[in-house]
């Protein structure tokens, strides 16, 4: 990005509120990681545990 800090932040915080409907106070209050991970494309959900998987998970719970 070119320009000042001062120009970048706000075409990043008309962005924000724009993509995210962050108001003003959200996108300032925020961290740089948080602005990153709400941006970023999604994570590929992962496969849901099978039957024989939760049952070894409710079987395990239950022995300690």
């Amino acid at each position: 990005m070119s320009g000042s800090f001062a120009e970048s932040a706000a075409r990043l915080a008309g962005l924000a509120a724009r993509a995210l409907g962050w108001t003003p106070a959200t996108f300032w209050n925020a961290t740089p990681a948080e602005l990153l991970l709400s941006l970023a494309p999604p994570l590929p959900a992962e496969t849901p545990p099978s039957r024989a998987e939760i049952a070894a998970l409710i079987e395990r719970d239950n022995h300690g």
